[in-house]
Protein backbone atom coordinates (compact mmCIF):
# COMPACT_ATOMS: atom_id res chain seq x y z
CA UNK A 1 0.00 0.00 0.00
CA UNK A 2 0.77 3.51 -0.70
CA UNK A 3 2.15 5.85 2.42
CA UNK A 4 0.09 8.31 1.70
CA UNK A 5 -3.19 6.10 2.70
CA UNK A 6 -1.49 4.96 5.63
CA UNK A 7 -3.64 7.43 7.79
CA UNK A 8 -6.87 7.96 5.90
CA UNK A 9 -6.65 3.66 6.13
CA UNK A 10 -7.59 4.16 9.67
CA UNK A 11 -10.64 6.10 9.12
CA UNK A 12 -12.41 3.55 7.56
CA UNK A 13 -14.23 0.50 9.36
CA UNK A 14 -12.31 -2.56 9.15
CA UNK A 15 -14.17 -4.64 6.71
CA UNK A 16 -14.07 -1.96 3.91
CA UNK A 17 -10.19 -0.96 4.96
CA UNK A 18 -9.44 -4.70 4.35
CA UNK A 19 -11.28 -5.06 1.41
CA UNK A 20 -9.47 -1.68 -0.09
CA UNK A 21 -5.42 -2.53 0.71
CA UNK A 22 -5.37 -4.45 -1.59
CA UNK A 23 -6.40 -1.66 -4.17
CA UNK A 24 -4.24 0.75 -2.54
CA UNK A 25 -0.71 -0.75 -4.25
CA UNK A 26 2.09 1.32 -6.17
CA UNK A 27 0.00 1.90 -9.40
CA UNK A 28 -3.15 3.00 -7.66
CA UNK A 29 -4.19 6.49 -8.91
CA UNK A 30 -7.96 6.81 -8.19
CA UNK A 31 -9.65 5.09 -10.46
CA UNK A 32 -12.26 2.35 -8.73
CA UNK A 33 -13.72 0.34 -11.72
CA UNK A 34 -17.76 -0.53 -11.42
CA UNK A 35 -16.49 -4.24 -10.30
CA UNK A 36 -14.27 -3.20 -7.88
CA UNK A 37 -16.67 -0.86 -6.08
CA UNK A 38 -19.64 -3.41 -5.75
CA UNK A 39 -16.90 -5.94 -4.17
CA UNK A 40 -16.26 -2.68 -2.05
CA UNK A 41 -19.72 -2.60 -0.93
CA UNK A 42 -20.28 -6.26 -0.61
CA UNK A 43 -16.94 -6.73 1.57
CA UNK A 44 -18.42 -3.98 3.88
CA UNK A 45 -21.83 -4.64 4.37
CA UNK A 46 -22.85 -0.95 3.87
CA UNK A 47 -24.28 0.97 1.05
CA UNK A 48 -23.46 2.10 -2.05
CA UNK A 49 -23.51 5.55 -0.52
CA UNK A 50 -21.94 4.68 2.68
CA UNK A 51 -19.35 3.23 0.84
CA UNK A 52 -18.64 5.98 -1.53
CA UNK A 53 -18.43 8.57 1.46
CA UNK A 54 -16.43 6.85 3.53
CA UNK A 55 -13.67 6.75 0.57
CA UNK A 56 -13.53 10.35 0.87
CA UNK A 57 -10.77 10.47 2.86
CA UNK A 58 -8.61 8.00 0.81
CA UNK A 59 -9.47 10.46 -2.07
CA UNK A 60 -8.21 13.73 0.25
CA UNK A 61 -5.05 11.72 0.90
CA UNK A 62 -4.26 12.72 -2.79
CA UNK A 63 -3.70 16.60 -1.88
CA UNK A 64 -0.82 18.71 -2.21
CA UNK A 65 -1.89 21.62 0.14
CA UNK A 66 1.45 23.88 1.07
CA UNK A 67 -0.06 27.25 1.19
CA UNK A 68 -3.95 26.27 2.76
CA UNK A 69 -3.02 23.13 4.31
CA UNK A 70 -6.58 22.39 3.97
CA UNK A 71 -7.42 19.07 2.63
CA UNK A 72 -9.83 18.17 0.33
CA UNK A 73 -11.10 15.07 -1.18
CA UNK A 74 -13.83 14.25 -4.47
CA UNK A 75 -15.05 11.32 -6.06
CA UNK A 76 -16.50 11.83 -9.40
CA UNK A 77 -18.82 8.88 -10.69
CA UNK A 78 -18.49 8.86 -14.98
CA UNK A 79 -21.47 7.56 -17.12
CA UNK A 80 -19.69 3.74 -17.21
CA UNK A 81 -20.31 3.73 -13.63
CA UNK A 82 -16.19 3.87 -12.77
CA UNK A 83 -15.20 6.24 -9.79
CA UNK A 84 -12.98 8.84 -10.20
CA UNK A 85 -10.83 10.33 -7.48
CA UNK A 86 -9.71 13.94 -7.16
CA UNK A 87 -7.65 16.71 -4.29
CA UNK A 88 -6.58 20.23 -4.62
CA UNK A 89 -3.28 21.18 -5.44
CA UNK A 90 -1.34 23.94 -4.46
CA UNK A 91 1.84 25.50 -6.34
CA UNK A 92 4.33 26.36 -3.59
CA UNK A 93 5.09 30.37 -3.59
CA UNK A 94 3.07 30.78 -6.56
CA UNK A 95 -0.65 32.78 -6.70
CA UNK A 96 -3.14 31.41 -5.98
CA UNK A 97 -4.84 31.02 -9.45
CA UNK A 98 -1.99 28.32 -10.15
CA UNK A 99 -4.38 26.19 -8.01
CA UNK A 100 -6.31 22.73 -8.74
CA UNK A 101 -9.61 22.06 -6.88
CA UNK A 102 -10.16 18.67 -5.70
CA UNK A 103 -13.57 18.95 -8.08
CA UNK A 104 -11.58 20.42 -11.10
CA UNK A 105 -8.75 17.22 -10.26
CA UNK A 106 -11.58 14.44 -10.10
CA UNK A 107 -13.57 15.63 -13.08
CA UNK A 108 -10.17 15.87 -15.37
CA UNK A 109 -9.14 12.40 -14.05
CA UNK A 110 -12.67 11.37 -15.97
CA UNK A 111 -12.46 13.05 -18.79
CA UNK A 112 -8.98 11.94 -19.37
CA UNK A 113 -9.83 8.35 -18.79
CA UNK A 114 -12.84 9.00 -22.13
CA UNK A 115 -15.86 9.46 -19.39
CA UNK A 116 -18.16 11.60 -21.69
CA UNK A 117 -21.26 12.55 -18.62
CA UNK A 118 -20.37 12.96 -14.87
CA UNK A 119 -23.33 11.33 -12.84
CA UNK A 120 -22.29 12.14 -9.42
CA UNK A 121 -19.86 14.38 -7.40
CA UNK A 122 -18.66 13.01 -3.74
CA UNK A 123 -17.05 15.95 -1.80
CA UNK A 124 -15.61 15.82 1.92
CA UNK A 125 -16.91 19.82 1.61
CA UNK A 126 -19.43 22.20 0.24
CA UNK A 127 -18.12 23.61 -3.04
CA UNK A 128 -16.75 27.02 -3.69
CA UNK A 129 -19.13 29.31 -6.48
CA UNK A 130 -15.26 28.28 -8.62
CA UNK A 131 -16.09 24.78 -8.79
CA UNK A 132 -19.58 25.34 -9.01
CA UNK A 133 -19.18 27.51 -12.41
CA UNK A 134 -16.92 24.90 -13.44
CA UNK A 135 -19.09 21.75 -13.13
CA UNK A 136 -22.05 23.77 -14.64
CA UNK A 137 -19.29 23.73 -18.46
CA UNK A 138 -20.04 19.80 -18.30
CA UNK A 139 -22.86 18.09 -19.92
CA UNK A 140 -25.87 18.02 -18.35
CA UNK A 141 -24.20 19.82 -15.75
CA UNK A 142 -26.88 21.08 -13.95
CA UNK A 143 -28.22 17.68 -12.99
CA UNK A 144 -25.05 16.24 -11.42
CA UNK A 145 -25.82 15.08 -8.25
CA UNK A 146 -23.85 16.56 -5.34
CA UNK A 147 -22.93 13.99 -2.49
CA UNK A 148 -21.78 15.92 1.10
CA UNK A 149 -21.46 14.66 4.62
CA UNK A 150 -24.81 14.64 6.76
CA UNK A 151 -26.33 16.61 4.00
CA UNK A 152 -29.51 15.28 1.20
CA UNK A 153 -28.02 14.93 -1.88
CA UNK A 154 -28.55 17.82 -4.64
CA UNK A 155 -28.18 18.51 -8.14
CA UNK A 156 -25.88 21.36 -9.11
CA UNK A 157 -28.82 23.50 -10.40
CA UNK A 158 -29.69 23.72 -6.34
CA UNK A 159 -26.39 25.20 -5.51
CA UNK A 160 -25.80 27.26 -8.28
CA UNK A 161 -29.38 28.71 -9.43
CA UNK A 162 -29.49 30.65 -12.80
CA UNK A 163 -26.68 29.32 -13.53
CA UNK A 164 -24.39 30.84 -15.89
CA UNK A 165 -23.90 28.13 -18.84
CA UNK A 166 -22.52 27.32 -22.06
CA UNK A 167 -25.58 27.65 -23.82
CA UNK A 168 -25.45 31.54 -22.33
CA UNK A 169 -22.63 32.31 -25.20
CA UNK A 170 -23.95 29.64 -27.70
CA UNK A 171 -21.99 27.21 -27.16
CA UNK A 172 -23.89 23.61 -27.61
CA UNK A 173 -21.17 21.23 -27.67
CA UNK A 174 -19.84 21.44 -23.97
CA UNK A 175 -17.59 20.20 -21.85
CA UNK A 176 -16.92 16.53 -22.03
CA UNK A 177 -19.01 15.49 -25.16
CA UNK A 178 -16.86 13.88 -27.27
CA UNK A 179 -15.16 16.08 -29.65
CA UNK A 180 -11.66 15.94 -31.97
CA UNK A 181 -9.52 18.78 -33.78
CA UNK A 182 -7.01 17.94 -36.11
CA UNK A 183 -3.46 19.94 -36.13
CA UNK A 184 -0.91 19.37 -38.24
CA UNK A 185 2.04 17.70 -36.85
CA UNK A 186 5.57 16.92 -39.08
CA UNK A 187 7.39 15.84 -35.97
CA UNK A 188 8.19 12.27 -35.37
CA UNK A 189 8.90 13.21 -31.32
CA UNK A 190 6.36 11.00 -29.56
CA UNK A 191 5.70 13.45 -26.65
CA UNK A 192 5.13 15.85 -29.24
CA UNK A 193 3.28 13.40 -31.22
CA UNK A 194 1.27 13.01 -27.80
CA UNK A 195 0.46 16.34 -26.86
CA UNK A 196 -0.99 17.12 -30.42
CA UNK A 197 -3.07 14.42 -30.44
CA UNK A 198 -4.53 15.39 -26.87
CA UNK A 199 -4.54 19.11 -28.02
CA UNK A 200 -7.38 17.58 -30.56
CA UNK A 201 -9.05 16.79 -27.76
CA UNK A 202 -8.97 20.23 -25.42
CA UNK A 203 -11.61 22.01 -24.67
CA UNK A 204 -11.32 26.02 -25.93
CA UNK A 205 -14.66 27.23 -27.65
CA UNK A 206 -14.30 31.14 -26.59
CA UNK A 207 -10.92 31.39 -27.33
CA UNK A 208 -10.13 28.41 -29.98
CA UNK A 209 -6.09 27.98 -28.24
CA UNK A 210 -6.68 24.50 -28.22
CA UNK A 211 -3.69 22.99 -25.72
CA UNK A 212 -2.38 20.07 -24.09
CA UNK A 213 0.96 19.75 -22.04
CA UNK A 214 3.02 16.60 -21.78
CA UNK A 215 5.27 15.54 -19.03
CA UNK A 216 8.37 12.80 -19.20
CA UNK A 217 9.21 11.08 -15.91
CA UNK A 218 12.83 10.46 -15.38
CA UNK A 219 11.48 6.34 -16.38
CA UNK A 220 10.07 7.52 -19.97
CA UNK A 221 5.93 7.50 -18.49
CA UNK A 222 4.24 10.48 -19.68
CA UNK A 223 1.58 12.57 -18.19
CA UNK A 224 -0.93 14.95 -20.17
CA UNK A 225 -3.28 17.98 -19.35
CA UNK A 226 -5.83 19.02 -21.26
CA UNK A 227 -7.23 23.07 -21.85
CA UNK A 228 -10.84 23.06 -20.37
CA UNK A 229 -12.01 26.63 -21.15
CA UNK A 230 -15.02 27.90 -18.81
CA UNK A 231 -17.91 30.41 -19.22
CA UNK A 232 -17.19 32.08 -16.59
CA UNK A 233 -13.14 32.34 -17.91
CA UNK A 234 -11.71 32.47 -14.55
CA UNK A 235 -12.75 28.21 -13.40
CA UNK A 236 -11.10 27.19 -17.07
CA UNK A 237 -8.60 24.71 -15.86
CA UNK A 238 -4.88 25.15 -17.36
CA UNK A 239 -3.54 22.37 -19.16
CA UNK A 240 0.06 22.56 -17.41
CA UNK A 241 -2.25 22.43 -13.89
CA UNK A 242 -4.02 19.45 -15.11
CA UNK A 243 -0.97 17.51 -16.02
CA UNK A 244 0.48 18.12 -12.86
CA UNK A 245 -2.38 17.01 -11.11
CA UNK A 246 -2.52 14.16 -13.50
CA UNK A 247 1.41 13.12 -12.05
CA UNK A 248 0.09 13.38 -8.34
CA UNK A 249 -2.45 11.18 -8.85
CA UNK A 250 -0.62 8.32 -10.28
CA UNK A 251 1.93 8.77 -7.58
CA UNK A 252 4.70 10.60 -8.79
CA UNK A 253 6.55 13.61 -7.89
CA UNK A 254 7.85 16.77 -9.37
CA UNK A 255 11.18 15.74 -9.02
CA UNK A 256 10.93 12.83 -11.69
CA UNK A 257 10.13 15.29 -14.54
CA UNK A 258 12.79 15.57 -17.32
CA UNK A 259 11.00 17.15 -20.02
CA UNK A 260 7.68 19.26 -20.60
CA UNK A 261 6.05 19.96 -23.42
CA UNK A 262 3.06 22.58 -24.12
CA UNK A 263 1.55 22.37 -27.21
CA UNK A 264 -0.85 25.20 -28.67
CA UNK A 265 -3.28 26.16 -31.50
CA UNK A 266 -1.51 28.92 -33.96
CA UNK A 267 -5.35 30.38 -34.07
CA UNK A 268 -6.16 30.50 -30.79
CA UNK A 269 -6.33 34.31 -29.11
CA UNK A 270 -4.69 33.54 -26.17
CA UNK A 271 -1.28 32.21 -25.10
CA UNK A 272 -0.98 29.63 -22.01
CA UNK A 273 2.90 29.86 -22.38
CA UNK A 274 3.30 32.16 -19.75
CA UNK A 275 0.91 30.57 -17.29
CA UNK A 276 2.52 26.51 -18.09
CA UNK A 277 6.00 27.91 -17.79
CA UNK A 278 5.38 29.95 -14.07
CA UNK A 279 3.74 26.61 -12.88
CA UNK A 280 6.28 24.52 -14.14
CA UNK A 281 9.15 26.36 -12.92
CA UNK A 282 7.38 26.81 -9.34
CA UNK A 283 8.03 22.66 -9.18
CA UNK A 284 10.78 21.27 -11.69
CA UNK A 285 14.23 23.22 -12.84
CA UNK A 286 13.33 22.77 -16.54
CA UNK A 287 12.70 24.71 -19.47
CA UNK A 288 9.15 24.19 -21.02
CA UNK A 289 9.08 23.49 -24.88
CA UNK A 290 6.83 25.31 -26.74
CA UNK A 291 5.09 23.95 -29.97
CA UNK A 292 2.59 26.13 -31.76
CA UNK A 293 0.90 24.25 -34.60
CA UNK A 294 -1.60 24.80 -37.50
CA UNK A 295 -5.23 23.43 -37.04
CA UNK A 296 -6.09 21.41 -40.25
CA UNK A 297 -8.55 22.52 -42.18
CA UNK A 298 -11.30 20.19 -43.38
Amino acid sequence: MQNRFLDSITQLDKPLATALVPLLDEQFCGHITTEQFQSLVKASGQTEQQVVMALLPIAASLAIAPISEFYVGAIVKGASGDLYMGANLELPGEALFHSVHAEQSAISHAWLSGETEILDIIINYSPCGHCRQFMNELFNGSKIKIHLPQQEIQTLAHYLPYGFSPADLGITVPLLCKREQEFCCDSDDPMIIEAIDQMGLSYAPYTNCNAAVVLETNDGATFCGRYAENAAFNPSMQPMQMALSNLIRNNRQYSEIKRAVLAESSVGKISLVGAAMDALHAIAPIELQHVVVEPLLG
